[in-house]
């Protein structure tokens, strides 16, 4: 079997299993992060994108916020996790995050990306991107 063969793609927003597409782009916040002596207590930007598969109910959807996944709720949840104590690496941040988004059980699938935004000059940003599936 070729690797090719092996891939799967990630399925998003997708009208034949029922997913749709709940999304936070570019939120930036202040975080204590690193594992270098000059990254403790100096907390530095980082930047969350979110992507979030969820599955849509069977019933029909009423204009009703109890019927969806709240993306208000899901930036105050991130934005607590990041707020809780340094973390060392932006992979364990990222894991918490999915893990969290995960615990609600119409999310099938949770990809987050984790960006630093002031390491070097001359990048714009450096991190790390997961996806994690609700089993």
């Amino acid at each position: 079997m070729t690797i090719a063969a092996k891939v799967q793609p990630l399925i998003l927003a997708d009208s034949t299993a029922s997913l749709r597409h709940v999304f936070i782009r570019d939120l930036v916040v202040t975080c204590d992060i690193g594992v270098h002596p000059h990254e403790h207590g100096n907390p530095q930007r980082v930047r969350l994108n979110l992507d979030l598969a969820v599955r849509e109910i069977e019933a029909p959807l009423h204009d009703d916020l109890d019927n969806v996944v709240c993306y208000e709720e899901i930036v105050n949840r991130v934005t607590g996790l990041v707020l809780d104590g340094h973390v060392n690496l932006v992979e364990t941040l990222a894991e918490r995050i999915a893990a969290s988004c995960l615990k609600d059980p119409r999310v099938r699938i949770a990809r987050v990306r984790v960006e630093k935004l002031d390491v070097f000059e001359n990048a714009a940003s450096v991190g790390i991107e997961i996806e994690r599936k609700n089993s």
